[in-house]
């Protein structure tokens, strides 16, 4: 599988050359227990706008989706949302946001959000955020594609999740980690840098 190439009105000056084109966050639907998590939602969306870095999103509205979208629109980024029109009712599509692809099954979302992406980072959620996350990992590993893959660690949400890879490579199941686990917002960019091709 192949990602096509980013798509650009021109060269952005705001974006470097060693940052990703775009950003796919995964993230829940909704806010969570603590009020961090929201705003690391908001943080994550103004750092991808102010580099000039797209963000691939599952279209919601409501929830951390919401607010990592809201955060990148208002600091003037391109946020592009995927949701399948099954999702309208429960996530209720965002149609503020610079293009809202509209699709007819999840599978298809998911994909979708993989091509448009050149790097993934996962910020807290439940179980979507996590099958979403483990299955890009998942291609990652066995060599379908070379994305960078990060979660960003709000207040050790993530620190249980990589403890049980831990223990996947100390029992013979994986060789290593392919998700990188950041705990600070300076540290996100630099872990999502495109691989190098050598």
């Amino acid at each position: 599988m192949t990602a096509p190439p980013g798509e650009s009105d021109g060269p952005d000056l705001r974006r470097p050359g060693d940052l990703p084109r775009s950003v796919c966050v995964y993230c829940g639907s909704s806010l969570g227990t603590s009020a961090s998590y929201g705003e690391a939602a908001r943080q994550v969306g103004r750092l991808l706008a102010e580099h000039g870095v797209e963000l691939v999103y599952g279209g919601g509205s409501v929830g951390l989706m919401g607010q990592t979208a809201g955060a990148a629109l208002a600091a003037g980024g391109r946020v592009t949302g995927v949701i399948p029109t099954g999702l309208f009712r429960t996530e209720v599509a965002r149609r503020d946001v610079t293009e809202l692809i509209e699709v007819s099954t999840m599978h298809e979302r998911k994909r979708i959000m993989f091509e448009r992406a050149d790097a993934f980072v996962a910020l807290p959620g439940g179980l979507g955020t996590l099958e979403e996350l483990t299955e890009t990992a998942t291609w990652l590993q066995i060599g379908i594609h070379t994305k960078p893959m990060a979660t960003f660690d709000v207040d050790g949400f993530w620190q249980p999740f990589h403890e049980l890879l831990d223990r996947f490579i100390r029992l013979g199941f994986m060789k290593r980690s392919p998700i990188v686990n950041v705990a600070h917002l300076d540290d996100l960019l630099p872990a999502l840098a495109p691989r190098s091709s050598g």
